[in-house]
């Protein structure tokens, strides 16, 4: 029987990513506060958030400089659009702060209210580059298989899961996807990493030829990819990918989304995994999440293409009404003074140790076919035979199932398609923390097993 209160979630909202027939009966989680890496239900059930919300909470619950920014920033000035020259100090210092940090030079900064709008520009700005450098059959963007990189129209297209494209008329034209770059579940029996890496790099080379150079424009990628699976490049590939990619003149969109502002030990994850990108995309952690931001981050050349189109066309016809929203903006430029105040980034180096030995320890489970991950992320896959790699009948849901007992143990937790677990906790959890995350996993892992073994599924 459904609380009065998820009664009325049934009967009023649509939640992203549900299976709206079954979540009628089984109804929402509803979370009341939270503080730190913990979350409490209407009940006061505490909850380790293991996935930062969805993965972008990086500094935690309730962080009070954060609330004071947005608040001192609406009594001073609540909203100002950027349309028509108009402009304001947080967007400025926010502008400035994201290019000095950047891993590349930048040469300006776009903002939207999230990384979904954030890859949607990116999309629409490599036409508008090409179209003003006077190629106008330069529009292909190669994504890849089980890439993640948002749900508008355009995004959607990029980001390689069947469910986004399933019965929405999707991917859209000009938008292609190669290989994903999962070792573990793609690489040929015997193949390394390495190898495997080169093996990706040729199979773009051969489509980027096959579909034509002159054609070719972007290629997008996340450094470790989020909702695919929590994946972890194998060794090698971005340099080889890169290496492609100048030798067609295809630009690098590194999608930061998930990676950026210290997630994998640097503050962004292209300079952790030795990627050169054109531009940038970043949101999530950009706020930790207090408020909705994204940035597209630009080198001078694309600045340069769009100046001309200005020139021609009389007007820059992009944006939105939230770009560079001062009240975000405001959170933004503080979360990165504590970024850089509390030492987060070192932080995350030296407590992804301890959480990547605890990663590479559920290996030992039964279940657990592969668990890997870097920094503060990690994804594990579960199946049926460890030795064939052999998985269970996706409609069975097991990893959906050790999600639930997750929740039964005070844990939060996601499953992926190919019943993948992902984790990806607030980057100020300790290392007490984190044993408290695995030890509840583990138990959620030991009642999943008995679940399997009870049904017959093995």
């Amino acid at each position: 029987m459904l609380s009065n209160l998820a009664t009325r979630d049934v009967e009023t909202l649509i939640h992203p990513y549900t299976q709206l027939a079954a979540f009628r009966d089984t109804g929402p989680l509803i979370l009341e506060r939270g503080e730190g890496v913990w979350v409490y239900d209407t009940e006061g059930k505490p909850y380790l958030e293991g996935m930062a919300g969805l993965w972008c909470t990086s500094l935690g619950y309730s962080n009070r400089e954060l609330a004071e920014a947005a608040y001192e920033q609406m009594l001073k000035l609540p909203f100002q659009h950027l349309f028509s020259g108009r402009s304001h100090d947080p967007a400025i210092e926010l502008a400035e702060k994201l290019k000095e940090i950047a891993p590349v030079p930048v040469s300006k900064v776009f903002f939207t209210s999230s990384g979904s709008e954030a890859n949607d520009s990116q999309v629409k700005l490599v036409w508008y580059y090409n179209n003003a450098r006077g190629r106008p059959q330069k529009k292909k963007i190669i994504a890849r298989l089980k890439g993640y990189h948002g749900v508008t129209v355009a995004s959607a297209s990029l980001t390689g899961l069947p469910a986004n494209h399933t019965d929405f008329d999707l991917p859209i034209a000009n938008i292609l996807h190669t290989s994903c770059p999962h070792h573990y579940r793609f690489a040929h029996e015997g193949e390394s990493e390495e190898e495997f890496s080169t093996r990706l790099a040729a199979e773009l080379e051969e489509q980027i030829l096959r579909e034509g150079p002159d054609t070719v424009a972007a290629f997008i990628a996340e450094p470790v990819m989020g909702a695919g699976g929590a994946v972890v490049p194998p060794a090698g590939y971005f340099p080889r990918i890169q290496e492609v990619l100048a030798r067609y003149d295809v630009l690098m969109i590194a999608d930061e989304v998930i990676c950026g502002f210290g997630r994998l030990g640097e503050m962004f994850g292209s300079t952790a995994l030795d990627i050169r990108p054109d531009s940038i995309s970043a949101a999530k952690a950009i706020t930790s999440a207090y408020a909705p931001l994204g940035a597209v981050m630009l080198n001078e050349d694309i600045y340069q293409a769009m100046l001309d189109e200005s020139r021609k066309i009389g007007v820059f016809g992009h944006g939105f009404t939230y770009s560079g929203h001062p009240v975000s903006c405001a959170v933004a430029i503080k979360t990165l003074e504590i970024y850089q105040r509390e030492d987060i980034v070192g932080k995350v180096r030296a407590r992804a140790p301890h959480f990547q030995k605890r990663v590479t320890a559920l290996e030992q489970h039964p279940l657990i076919g592969e668990s890997r991950g870097m920094g503060l992320i990690a994804g594990m896959e579960i199946v049926a035979d460890k030795a064939t790699k052999r998985q269970y009948d996706p409609k069975k849901g097991v990893a959906a199932k050790t999600v639930t007992f997750a929740q039964e143990e005070g844990l939060i937790v996601r499953s992926l398609a190919g019943d993948r677990i992902a984790l990806c906790p607030p980057l100020i959890i300790t290392e007490e923390e984190i044993d408290a995350l695995f030890d509840r996993l583990e138990r959620a892992l030991d009642k999943t097993l008995d679940w399997v073994t009870r049904e017959g599924l093995t």
